[in-house]
């Protein structure tokens, strides 16, 4: 298997939607709309092109990682500068052979030459907490509401970076998206049917968990 990872070139811009597509479809809800943010993002103010990343397998795109702008703010309305990655996302067919961690590890290594503070992201604790991620609350990092959940996730790219920060996330507004927008562009796409699955059902329910 051979592996290589490239900066997201325009040519690969239709291939990594539908592979998005694939990877996200009814996974969190009937449905998706990771595909359409991509497809929003690469215009967004927020975008950080030099850290969208593809995977290829035997020269064949196999997954992505994107990264925009976010912020920390405190208390007296200071605004640090971080940056938070998502979508993330392997195709169904090359799960659970590693690809993804290589993807998500390069990415950091990365923006860790880039001189950046922190990444933000929200996700699955035991998905990030590898690469170093702790939740906010140990950084006294809250979400808008200043409440501390379990699926904010920080990681500060050097020593000492989050001394003397802390305050709330506020990610970028690319993420969103309405319902119409999202149904007109997946219209261009093959059709796909929006079930119901399990998967569903936890992310709900990791959505909601406060870190206590």
């Amino acid at each position: 298997m051979n592996i290589n990872i490239r900066n997201e070139e325009p040519k690969d811009y239709r291939r990594v939607e539908e592979v998005a597509r694939e990877a996200f479809w009814n996974l969190y809800f009937p449905g998706c709309h990771e595909h359409f943010v991509i497809h929003k993002m690469r215009v967004h103010e927020d975008f950080i092109r030099d850290l969208a990343f593809v995977i290829e397998v035997d020269d064949q795109i196999a997954g992505g990682i994107f990264y925009t702008h976010s912020k920390i703010v405190s208390e007296e309305n200071k605004e640090y500068k971080t940056i938070s990655f998502g979508p993330v996302f392997i195709s169904p067919e090359f799960h659970r052979k590693g690809i993804g961690k290589k993807l998500i590890s390069h990415s950091i290594e990365v923006a860790k030459k880039m001189g950046y503070l922190a990444i933000l992201t929200l996700g699955y604790p035991y998905h990030y907490e590898p690469y170093g991620f702790l939740g906010g609350k140990k950084y006294n990092i809250s979400m808008p509401d200043r409440k501390f959940y379990k699926g904010l996730l920080v990681l500060p790219l050097y020593d000492e970076a989050l001394n003397k920060i802390s305050g709330y996330a506020e990610l970028s507004n690319v993420f969103n998206v309405t319902e119409e927008e999202v149904e007109e562009f997946d219209s261009s796409f093959p059709f796909k049917q929006k079930k119901y699955q399990e998967s569903q059902d936890e992310y709900e329910l990791a959505a909601s968990l406060l870190d206590e």
